[in-house]
């Protein structure tokens, strides 16, 4: 498998904190059957900058040292971005990394957690302007999505991917947020699942897990799809999609039942 969204560069954000730490994320992916990591460190989230030069020769260094331990990982260049109103500039001066340094490839858009400003719309508009590919990340935990899921609706319907978090697919966020997940990908409102990893304990990898849960809940083929379009990513390459439909208002009303 390949993991497109985790947090396990050293001392850089609130994931690793250590070459140790990252080390034992490390093995504990490949345990789980991850092969290859986008390293997406925060960016711009109001704590945490890390700019495109500065995860570069981190990425580098993490994979020399896991080279030396002997652990069957390749690390790659990635970065999380929070949503703020200098992001084409932030391309342009390559300040922002695309997904594994890619030219005109996938970028991370992360919503604060309670609401989608009021300028996201232009702004995923822009990015697609600029010709990169937004992918916002775990919409599934955005109060006002989840509570206005036609929003998500209209930023797809107009080209921008979404990426769910493991941990969500499988309930660790609590049952509303499993729910609305299971919603998004029954309603083609996600493209890709990552683990959003910060650690080896709280907040784990659990994609194996992801995928069977994907599996029985929505067959084979649909996990086939994830699978693939995380490759996409990783190449630069066209994620494949079905048409975007509208979360059904009945269901999404039993989340707060």
């Amino acid at each position: 498998m390949i993991d497109i969204h985790n947090h396990i560069l050293p001392g850089v954000d609130d994931g690793a904190q250590t070459i140790e730490d990252s080390i034992a994320m490390a093995r504990a992916a490949v345990e789980d059957g991850i092969h290859t990591i986008i390293a997406t460190p925060h960016h711009q989230n109001g704590r945490y900058i890390n700019a495109r030069q500065e995860v570069l020769p981190l990425v580098e260094n993490l994979n020399n040292h896991l080279e030396n331990h002997n652990i069957p990982l390749n690390v790659l260049p990635g970065q999380e971005s929070r949503i703020h109103g200098e992001m084409i500039e932030g391309l342009k001066e390559t300040v922002i990394l695309p997904l594994n340094d890619k030219e005109n490839g996938y970028v991370f858009v992360e919503f604060p957690s309670n609401h989608a400003p009021r300028y996201a719309k232009q702004m995923l508009f822009d990015i697609q302007v600029a010709g990169y590919q937004p992918i916002i990340v775990h919409p599934e935990r955005n109060t006002q999505l989840i509570q206005e899921p036609d929003l998500l609706l209209e930023m797809v319907e107009k080209g921008t991917y979404t990426q769910v978090t493991a941990a969500s697919v499988i309930g660790r966020f609590g049952k509303k947020i499993k729910k609305f997940t299971h919603q998004l990908i029954e309603s083609n409102l996600t493209h890709l699942i990552a683990s959003d990893a910060h650690n080896t304990t709280s907040r784990g990898f659990c994609m194996s897990e992801a995928f069977d849960e994907v599996e029985k809940e929505f067959g084979p083929e649909i996990v086939d799809l994830f699978l693939e379009n995380s490759e996409a990513v990783v190449s630069g390459e066209a994620l494949m999609s079905d048409q975007p439909q509208p979360v059904k208002k009945k269901k999404l009303l039993g989340i707060f039942g």
